[in-house]
């Protein structure tokens, strides 16, 4: 049985280089047998994380929806904007969201134990790399595996072609290979 796969980018932007460079890795993650399913943050409606909407209603239909879809997946493949050095407020809300347990749930269900890797693009020098400290710290501390390989692509402005495509062979050779790295983990781990 094949492992299972989520991939999203922490972007709500539509032309997000995120959503572009995460689609590279999902070749890999499939070349390698995983089953693969890509979803756009922008397509939940998510609220700002409140314990006060919580406490009124429960958590929101949105969210768990999220949450039941990660749930059913084994492994993470995150590509990160880098929002002042830090994490996407988009890619931390869902998180938040995510953690929440419902009644009678164990703690963390929905993402203990899962195994990442990440990715980030910007146009800036460093390619969003200060992001994905904090996204790896965490996902650590939520107990998720997070793979020591990771790539940050600088100015994405210029990597990506009118079709979406990394222009640079040995860059997208690289990014595809998380993806690949990504599956072999998953299946090791939860196979």
């Amino acid at each position: 049985m094949a492992v299972k796969i989520l991939a999203f980018a922490g972007s709500l932007r539509k032309d997000s280089y995120n959503k572009k460079l995460v689609k590279v890795a999902v070749e890999g993650a499939r070349a390698a047998g995983a089953e693969v399913t890509y979803i756009d943050l922008a397509d939940f409606d998510l609220p700002l994380y409140n314990q006060d909407i919580e406490d009124a209603g429960g958590i929101p239909e949105q969210a768990l929806k999220l949450k039941r879809i990660f749930f059913e997946h084994q492994g993470l493949l995150i590509s990160c904007p880098e929002y002042n050095s830090s994490i996407s407020g988009a890619l931390k809300n869902a998180i938040d969201w995510v953690t929440r347990p419902e009644p009678d749930e164990p703690p963390l269900r929905d993402i203990r134990g899962k195994v990442a890797a990440l990715l980030a693009a910007s146009p800036g020098a460093l390619g969003g790399l200060r992001g994905l400290v904090t996204v790896r710290s965490i996902l650590g501390n939520i107990r998720v595996v997070v793979l020591p390989e990771q790539r940050a692509v600088p100015k994405a402005n210029e990597a990506f072609d009118e079709q979406g495509q990394l222009r640079d062979a040995k860059l997208r050779d690289e990014i595809v290979g998380i993806g690949r790295t990504l599956a072999e983990a998953t299946r090791k781990l939860h196979g």
